[in-house]
């Protein structure tokens, strides 16, 4: 399903933009795109550093206020406030080899060049230097990320205070050039307070953050799309595994309990079937070789109001089905509830009797993440205490 969808109507055009919100400029005209679940302004960023795994931020970037851009529009302001702190306690200065053409000798001489350039003259001579300076990777990321965040953004007193930090940072010719630096990433007791910029400067930069976070459809076109339904996936999958950490149990491995379908033309390339959170603990009764599983689906749909959809009901049904045993077929569903915390149960029967519980949770989205994990927590600790009961 594609994030953003245009269809052509005999009265117009009309646009689907999924779980996205934020801007979309086009040719002649500038989309804000509205979320359809709402969270407060000064709860956002708290949820954009959780699901990033991200320090608290301060009450200065909390009531950053929302302008043209909407949610959009705050991951500049993070990234704006990072690398201001970042210049208060002094840009990281490393060697860096720079290449340079001079009179006299300082360096190395670059004999290749100065044969195939110069033809054996010595009148200017091409040099290797090791300079010491602020030009380093953590850096030009950091640059690369302020030069793109001030094009992209519409509040002209944020992409002025933009320009003035980015003008502290040096930055590769082509933005796009940051992202490998950013897969190559390593930190270390030297560059580690880095780490947060960084992570606001691959969803500015479009390379991922909390898994794609912005989706990059290009830097010209000063497009800025924020996915709550990757930002929803990657909260819930927080809050469930340090939830079952502290109590005994541990989130999967990658490969661990998957799903297949077999029999397809296609089975080479048939996707697995996987839910968004797997946990896993214990059987208990003294045996340490089995295990049992959680599945936990995170969805960003209106469940408030509305009933689990007959797909959905389906899913998790093929959950139970794969990962559960017959003492407790559960499978949990997490949604987004601006009106404040919601549980209920729903009780799946057949001709045979019963085929599985599916407990759906409503996290209020209006308090920390911390605070509205407790009913998440509890859920979790009665499945555990089932596993070591059991």
């Amino acid at each position: 399903m594609k994030p953003v969808t245009l269809t052509d109507r005999r009265d117009g055009y009309g646009i689907r933009a999924q779980a996205l919100t934020g801007v979309l400029q086009l040719s002649r005209i500038r989309l804000v795109i509205r979320p359809k679940l709402p969270i407060a302004g000064n709860r956002l960023i708290d949820w954009l550093c959780y699901a990033d795994n991200q320090r608290e931020p301060d009450e200065s970037l909390r009531n950053w206020p929302l302008g043209r851009d909407g949610y959009a529009g705050l991951v500049p302001a993070a990234l704006l406030h990072e690398c201001r702190l970042l210049l208060r306690r002094g840009l990281r200065r490393e060697y860096v080899r720079r290449h340079r053409v001079d009179t006299t000798l300082r360096g190395r001489l670059d004999v290749e060049a100065q044969a195939t350039r110069r033809f054996g003259a010595v009148d200017q001579l091409h040099l290797q230097t090791f300079e010491y300076e602020d030009g380093g990777w953590e850096n030009l990321v950091c640059g690369a990320a302020l030069t793109v965040a001030a094009s992209r953004s519409t509040d002209p007193e944020q992409a002025r205070l933009l320009h003035e930090v980015s003008a502290h940072f040096p930055s590769p010719r082509q933005p796009l050039d940051a992202l490998p630096l950013l897969a190559r990433a390593r930190y270390n007791r030297l560059n580690d307070h880095y780490r947060a910029a960084h992570a606001w400067a691959r969803m500015v930069l479009g390379g991922g953050g909390a898994s794609d976070l912005l989706e990059p459809y290009g830097f010209g076109a000063k497009n800025l799309l924020l996915n709550l339904n990757v930002l929803w996936e990657r909260v819930v999958r927080r809050m469930a595994v340090e939830a079952a950490s502290g109590m005994g149990g541990r989130g999967t491995l990658h490969g661990e309990g998957q799903i297949r379908t077999l029999g397809t033309r296609k089975a080479k390339n048939t996707p697995l079937f996987r839910p968004d959170v797997l946990l896993a603990f214990p059987q208990g009764s003294g045996t340490s070789t089995d295990t049992r599983f959680l599945a936990i689906d995170a969805k960003y749909k209106g469940y408030g109001q509305e009933d689990v959809s007959s797909t959905d009901r389906h899913q998790l049904l093929t959950y139970i089905a794969g990962y559960t045993g017959a003492e407790n077929p559960l499978a949990l569903i997490v949604y987004p509830s601006p009106a404040g915390p919601d549980h209920r149960v729903l009780r799946i029967e057949g001709p045979r009797g019963h085929l599985g519980r599916i407990e759906v949770l409503g996290i209020d989205t209006g308090v920390a993440p911390q605070d509205a994990a407790v009913p998440l927590r509890k859920v979790i600790a009665g499945f555990a205490g089932s596993a070591v009961t059991a």
